[in-house]
């Protein structure tokens, strides 16, 4: 394998190392992952649902609105939403009108609270005491559990988050290409378990954190 001292060369080398370093995503040690409410779990989990494929910028300045109807994404009172009250938000020119995403929220705070009820700790605890040697492990569970956290929105919104976590963006997977570490295509399970351990090779080496050698790598591509 490549030494990651050499990738973050290169990377520094395109950018400069104070752009790179301005660039790297903030990660958040465990206990400020537990310290963070259900409640704004959920209200990021939505977010991410509602920004795929819009306007990021159209979807925040919306959110306030969300925040209002969806009770503050209070987990447990969401999830006693009645379908009139769902239906009703089909009418609210405030929101983004999207059935599927509409009903995602209820769906998704449904899970949540089973989430929570079947262990010691909120969702935050979850997310803190996943090892970050599994990351993807965590991808396919939240995609599992939640409505329409497939693909690439789990690992979105666990970087939205602050747990640390890789990402395959397109700039991602070409990196890995051409520093000759990985050929495949990236997708499903088995792909993207062969991509974890080639991470893990580079955090063990580097001590970064997941989030860091995938951005650095993706600075190394154009």
């Amino acid at each position: 394998m490549t030494p990651f001292k050499d990738i973050v060369a290169e990377a520094e080398k395109r950018l400069g190392q104070p752009e790179l370093t301005k660039r790297l995503p903030k990660v958040k040690p465990p206990d400020q992952l537990e310290a963070v409410t259900d409640d704004r779990y959920l209200s990021l989990m939505c977010l991410r649902i509602f920004r795929a494929g819009l306007k990021h910028s159209m979807v925040d300045a919306k959110w306030p609105a969300f925040e209002e109807v969806f009770s503050g994404f209070e987990p447990r009172r969401v999830r006693m939403m009645s379908d009139e009250e769902l239906e009703a938000c089909l009418g609210n020119k405030r929101l983004i009108r999207h059935w599927g995403k509409l009903k995602s929220v209820r769906e998704n705070a449904i899970a949540m609270v089973e989430l929570i009820d079947s262990r010691n700790g909120g969702f935050g605890s979850y997310l803190a005491n996943w090892p970050g040697d599994r990351i993807v492990e965590l991808w396919f569970d939240i995609a599992g559990r939640f409505s329409q956290m497939g693909g690439n929105s789990g690992p979105y919104f666990l970087r939205m988050a602050g747990k640390d976590t890789f990402m395959l963006t397109p700039f991602v997977v070409k990196a890995l290409h051409e520093w000759g570490t990985y050929s495949g295509s990236a997708k499903g399970k088995g792909e993207q378990r062969k991509i974890q351990a080639v991470i893990n090779e580079w955090a063990a080496e580097s001590g970064l954190p997941l989030a860091h050698i995938s951005m650095i790598l993706a600075q190394t591509v154009d």
